[in-house]
């Protein structure tokens, strides 16, 4: 039923989305544009068919992991037996301006099926579509995944071209411009966005690969979070700024309002110092605060005999975990695109929403399909590699249990990945992509792997 119900969504908004607009960019989690051009004065006095706009989209990843060796295996470890998994996910995407600078952005959304191994074992795990549920049972039904308020406020400057999407409706913007957003939203739509690595739809499909692995960033399981966000676009420099509700338990479903204690802020600089060659860099500064449980007093607690085994839940207090990414993107000629990305955060308590990465590099390629006359095909590579702190170190090589780790022991190395990936168009809004990936030391641990994964996207945008 849940399915029949999100494709008889797809299908009633698939003729005015194919007519009108492109599709939103695949997220990456997780951002689009798209566009129609409106003449100036106020949405309200235009026809209703012209201040909305639909989109929709379909996704579906297939993976398979051979068997590979392992000394031992806990909790929370990748198995090592051969293993398939599928998973899907759906969207409609929706908006409506009610004046000329305000909008209502909405999103249903429906996801299912699940990662290899129970989406645990690996910090860059390879399926950015897999939900990790944090022992709480997760409904397969439609939810909503965005509802946003923005408000655009032009300062001048003149104007740019942009393409309608589910993050903002107009079709032209002043390029001096302030822009707010309230509501439920992903801070991945706004932070940490890169041309070349960014969405798992259409690109790569590891969770460090299109995100910085370091960024703890504010969301629930599914991603999603609730916040204020507000942006200023002064020509090459952009600012950011976003206030967002984290969990009340690490890696949960549920938010808190209390925000002395459960709160996360996000600030990042984007300077586009070649925007002929698409040029960027961005800088990202992040401060997480909710009742995290520190390593050290977890190890500390076991050695005393408080706890059977290290167990960060049980020292948990008020705390935070701060950090910063780093961000390049950089076209060389009109076929190839470089990019990179560095991140840490300061390792100290338990990672606590996206994965178990303390400190992170990344570096790599894509190609435009056009070189073989492919001209809307194109494919990528990218090597990451994942480390964690010495506190962060100690505990699992205890025993001790993250949400995403485990071993029941540690030898540690730093996780290694490469992965490449091909996307092929096929028709319209229709395209495939093999992918393979590799691990060298997963979950940082050399008693285990290496590792193969081999996946095959499907994609659908209306």
């Amino acid at each position: 039923m849940r399915t029949i119900r999100v494709m008889l969504m797809v299908l009633a908004v698939a003729p005015m989305a194919w007519a009108a607009a492109p599709a939103p960019r695949p997220e990456k989690g997780r951002r689009a544009n798209g566009h129609r051009r409106h003449a100036r004065g106020k949405a309200a006095r235009r026809p209703l068919r012209d201040r909305i706009w639909y989109a929709a989209q379909w996704n579906v990843i297939t993976q398979h992991n051979p068997a590979f060796s392992a000394a031992y295996s806990g909790p929370n470890s990748f198995k090592n037996i051969a293993e398939t998994a599928t998973s899907t996910v759906e969207t409609v995407f929706a908006g409506i301006r009610l004046t000329r600078r305000l909008e209502f952005l909405y999103d249903e959304e429906s996801s299912a099926g699940s990662g290899l191994s129970g989406t645990t074992g690996l910090a860059g795990f390879p399926n950015l579509d897999a939900v990790r549920a944090g022992g709480v049972a997760l409904s397969p039904a439609p939810y909503a995944a965005r509802g946003m308020l923005h408000w655009n406020i032009g300062l001048g400057g003149g104007r740019v071209a942009n393409t309608p999407n589910y993050l903002e409706l107009a079709h032209h913007l002043d390029r001096r411009r302030l822009e707010l957003y309230f509501g439920k939203m992903s801070l991945a739509d706004f932070f940490d966005r890169n041309a070349y690595a960014n969405s798992d739809h259409s690109q790569f499909m590891n969770w460090t690969a299109d995100n910085d692995g370091a960024w703890d960033y504010a969301a629930n399981t599914r991603g999603y979070t609730y916040g204020a966000y507000a942006e200023f676009d002064d020509g090459p420099w952009t600012l950011r700024f976003a206030e967002a509700l984290m969990t009340k338990l690490p890696n949960q479903e549920f938010l808190s309002l209390d925000l002395g204690v459960f709160r996360a802020e996000n600030a990042e600089v984007d300077w586009a110092y070649a925007p002929a060659s698409n040029g960027k860099m961005r800088l990202l500064f992040f401060d997480d605060h909710a009742r995290m449980g520190s390593f050290a007093n977890a190890l500390a607690a076991w050695r005393a005999g408080r706890t059977p085994v290290p167990n960060v839940n049980a020292v948990a207090i008020p705390a935070s975990e701060y950090g910063f990414a780093w961000n390049w993107q950089q076209a060389v000629g009109p076929d190839l695109g470089l990019f990179a990305r560095a991140g840490w955060n300061n390792g100290a308590q338990e990672s606590y929403s996206y994965t178990e990465v303390n400190n992170t590099v990344e570096a790599g390629a894509q190609v435009a399909g056009r070189l073989w006359r492919r001209r809307r095909d194109h494919a990528g590579f990218a090597f990451i590699s994942n480390g964690i702190s010495s506190a962060h170190q100690a505990y699992l090589a205890a025993g001790g249990l993250g949400f995403q780790l485990g071993d029941g022991g540690l030898s540690y190395g730093r996780e290694r990945i490469e992965e490449l990936y091909y996307n092929l168009h096929v028709w319209r809004g229709i395209s495939l992509a093999p992918d393979v990936q590799f691990f060298t030391n997963p979950g940082y641990n050399r008693a285990r792997g290496p590792l193969q994964v081999y996946g095959l996207r499907f994609h659908l945008h209306l």
